[in-house]
């Protein structure tokens, strides 16, 4: 089980990272990653505030929240496809930057998918959501 501060319980957290996030889907799951906004050093910036926000932003752990609709199957096979992936996810977690909020929704492959094969897609999907994107030439 996830820990309450690493759950995403609210709609719009769900849509923020959604709507906000990198999209990346392998196999049998499709992976929302928002990533925590970053100064990056080569902008300026302004004057420094009052008080410190880096401890802040370093003591936000990582979020995660799931959705198995019912295109996947009945109720027992949702909620199997749903513990599968939570605990796949909390091996994971501790991996991602600090702040950053993870959707996985599972697609209907999943209910026959292996718990090795659900690991391995669910790896591929972090890795590509996580790679800077690529500007593609036209």
């Amino acid at each position: 089980m996830l820990a309450a501060a690493q759950r995403l319980r609210r709609s719009t957290d769900f849509a923020a990272a959604v709507r906000g996030g990198r999209r990346a889907g392998r196999g049998a799951v499709v992976v929302h990653l928002a990533m925590p906004v970053t100064a990056d050093p080569s902008t300026p910036t302004l004057p420094e505030p009052a008080r410190d926000t880096s401890a802040d932003q370093s003591s936000v752990p990582s979020r995660a929240g799931f959705v198995v609709s019912k295109a996947v199957g009945n109720a027992v096979t949702r909620n199997r496809v749903r513990r599968r992936l939570r605990a796949l996810v909390r091996e994971r977690l501790t991996a991602l930057p600090a702040g950053s909020t993870l959707v996985v929704r599972a697609l209907p492959a999943a209910a026959q998918a292996s718990y090795p094969r659900l690991a391995t897609d669910l790896d591929a999907a972090i890795a590509v959501a996580r790679s800077p994107r690529e500007r593609r030439s036209r």
